[in-house]
């Protein structure tokens, strides 16, 4: 099982980025964007479960939006109007329920970098 993340790099204030996170080896119930900036703790983006139905959190809403093919077994973030404070390795997550558990899967990260 595997979650590859892409789509980083640098970009100006008010740009834009499109970010995915492929996944390999099993198809996710729920699955989310996490991200961490330097000397900050992990926090939670955004989420889209397996009916599409997304869900972001209040810092980014009206600027991300979470969405995913199932078809191809992929997730996005689109980004929008990003501010040097979006600055962080962006992590993809997945959810499996196995073997009477929920288990998480995370992807290696990518980075996104907004100058000002």
């Amino acid at each position: 099982v595997q979650l590859q993340a892409s789509g980083g790099g640098l970009v100006q204030a008010r740009g834009s980025l499109r970010l995915s996170c492929a996944a390999s080896g099993a198809v996710f119930s729920d699955m989310a964007w996490y991200r961490q900036a330097p000397g900050k703790q992990r926090e939670f983006v955004a989420s889209i479960r397996s009916d599409g139905s997304p869900n972001v959190v209040n810092l980014v809403k009206g600027r991300f939006t979470a969405s995913r093919d199932n078809a191809r077994n992929t997730m996005f973030l689109q980004m929008s109007s990003l501010k040097p404070e979006d600055t962080a390795v962006y992590l993809c997550n997945g959810r499996l329920y196995l073997s009477g558990a929920w288990r998480d899967f995370w992807g290696q990260g990518t980075q996104v970098t907004v100058s000002s």
